[in-house]
């Protein structure tokens, strides 16, 4: 693995390996204070964040290394309207490792086609966010032993939860594990993501209620209506707290149910669920961290490698307006199959 941009870019032969290190590092931590002595991270952070940029912050640091990059673009040489392209070339000749959040959907996969060290998606608009995934999918594991053969309510905005996307890319390398996607009908997940799963043979059901289906989950993972990827406000407003969990809705739910969330919440989980022994979301969050460590042990300290030639792009291909191939005109039109559709290469939209 030379680059994480997406989930699907890991086989679950990696992404084994990369779980007992892992669960290494949190039963040993004082074993890899020095694992990446030396070793350097640009964190390139174009929009907010708090978990992502401090755990990753944080797991380099506990690994002995340094970080430098910027939380703001305006205070950078971005605001006098450098291209990605150089940003990056320019960055990966000072670091180890690049950590990278846009709000443009597909921009970590071009970062990578310039980049002389590894690149890490850290959340490329309401596309993917593959290291939130591993934080998942280590709580699940941890607290659970493993994840095949589980039932698992995805609540919230689907169509632009980039997590959601991630989630489910990681799922196919499991065993029967059964998704209930829980979302008003206009934010449900995106096409390709629904042409993914039927592609891949995976068991979904698409429902507008939670009541009625949190007594069959394993796991419940909430999300927040994403108020910044709506393109009309008058959208967000029609469904913002469409979905709130109390206490008394998991009166009906298992005793041993996961309720997860990214991070952060608005208001679709109460307050009082906190206390609850079934909300692990908190927990979730420092387990991020340690599988960030896990992946920054790895990628920190491969070799730099001259990247490969790249064509130059004549033409606009992508429609996304999302997609980073709409503000970065020299990128190649790069596509791929998906559900035996052409979609773009960057952001994964169908092509018109």
């Amino acid at each position: 693995m030379r680059h994480l941009i997406d989930f699907g870019d890991m086989s679950r032969a990696e992404w084994d390996a990369l779980y007992r290190r892992c669960s290494d590092i949190i039963d040993r931590p004082e074993a890899y204070r020095d694992a990446c002595r030396g070793k350097v991270s640009a964190s390139l952070f174009y929009e907010p964040s708090t978990r992502t940029n401090f755990s990753f912050q944080t797991a380099m640091l506990r690994l002995g290394g340094s970080v430098f990059g910027f939380a703001d673009p305006n205070s950078s040489s971005v605001a006098k309207g450098e291209t990605l392209k150089d940003t990056v070339k320019m960055v990966s000749g000072y670091a180890d490792v690049v950590v990278m959040r846009t709000p443009w959907e597909g921009a970590a996969r071009a970062a990578s086609l310039y980049s002389d060290v590894p690149v890490i998606n850290a959340g490329d608009g309401g596309h993917m966010h593959p290291t939130q995934t591993m934080a998942d999918l280590t709580t699940i594991t941890r607290l659970r032993g493993g994840v095949d053969g589980l039932s698992v309510g995805l609540c919230g905005d689907l169509k632009n939860g980039r997590t959601v996307h991630s989630f489910i890319k990681a799922m196919e390398k499991f065993q029967d594990v059964k998704f209930f996607l829980i979302s008003p009908r206009e934010l449900a997940v995106p096409g390709y993501m629904r042409d993914f799963m039927r592609e891949q043979g995976m068991w979904f059901t698409e429902v507008t209620g939670l009541e009625a289906v949190i007594p069959q989950l394993d796991v419940l993972y909430m999300t927040r209506i994403q108020k910044e990827r709506f393109l009309d406000p008058l959208e967000y407003e029609r469904n913002k707290g469409i979905y709130i969990l109390t206490r008394r809705k998991l009166d009906r739910a298992r005793d041993d149910l996961l309720v997860m969330h990214p991070l952060p919440r608005v208001d679709e989980i109460a307050v009082d669920v906190d206390d609850d022994p079934r909300a692990v979301y908190f927990k979730q969050a420092r387990f991020g961290m340690f599988a960030r460590m896990a992946l920054l042990y790895d990628l920190a300290n491969q070799p730099r490698m001259d990247p490969e030639a790249v064509e130059i792009g004549r033409e606009r291909v992508c429609s996304n307006p999302r997609c980073i191939t709409r503000t970065e005109g020299y990128l190649p039109p790069l596509v791929k199959r998906i559900g035996g559709v052409d979609c773009c290469a960057f952001c994964d939209a169908p092509l018109r």
